[in-house]
């Protein structure tokens, strides 16, 4: 089970802390909002009332001790570069930190951030499921219940071909094309359009369309 951390319980924040604990999800929450805490506290795993830029703070709640810390802080770009700095002067392998404009994103980034997100542009409901994949997954929601999503090829479609993988029948989505790393490392990948013969690469990169149902499960077998 992941660890996840949120600092900042504003609608994002509490949002995307809801979403994941109904999928199982450990959460771990700060705010120095008081009533926000003690209204999310039965929610999540723990939720902890302090200042989100206190490296101490965040310290003896356990962010240290996360999978994922999420900076969902928006308005306070201080506070966010704070969190951001101190989640990986902590040791935590991924940081994901919500910015508000394109400049604030790039600070973060700047600043040790391992994935911007973008409110208007990603819901909280999207990121949780990306964060609670086992593989790689990038969602793309086309319209209620319907995405397009790049996943790691799944164990079960490794070295066969789509003929053979046939993941229409046995998976229910549909592939739409294959990222394939080029022979050059450096170099971006080779997007292919693949017939029924081609075989499918450990390595590769795919792109499918279904529902949603459909797409979370088969990311689980990455």
């Amino acid at each position: 089970m992941k660890r996840i951390g949120i600092i900042g319980a504003g609608r994002f924040g509490s949002s995307l802390a809801e979403s994941l604990a109904e999928h199982g999800a450990e959460v771990l929450l700060i705010d120095q909002n008081r009533e926000i805490i003690q209204e999310l506290s039965e929610f999540v795993t723990r939720a902890v009332e302090g200042d989100v830029t206190n490296r101490r703070t965040l310290e003896d709640a356990g962010f240290q001790e996360c999978d994922v810390v999420v900076v969902a802080i928006g308005n306070n770009l201080e506070g966010s570069i704070m969190a951001t700095v101190n989640c990986k002067a902590l040791g935590v392998p991924t940081v994901v930190a919500k910015a508000n404009s394109d400049v604030h994103g790039k600070i973060l980034q700047r600043v040790g951030a391992d994935m911007v997100v973008y409110p208007n542009r990603d819901s909280s409901h999207r990121l949780a499921r990306t964060l609670l994949s086992k593989g790689s997954v990038d969602l793309f929601e086309i319209s209620d219940g319907f995405s397009i999503a790049e996943i790691d090829v799944p164990e079960s479609l490794r070295n066969k071909s789509l003929a053979q993988a046939d993941a229409r029948k046995h998976f229910g989505v549909t592939v739409l094309c294959v990222r394939r790393l080029a022979e050059d490392p450096a170099q971006p990948r080779t997007v292919i359009i693949p017939t029924a013969d081609e075989i499918i690469q450990p390595d590769d990169k795919l792109l499918i369309f279904g529902t949603d149902k459909k797409i979370d499960a088969l990311a689980q077998d990455t």
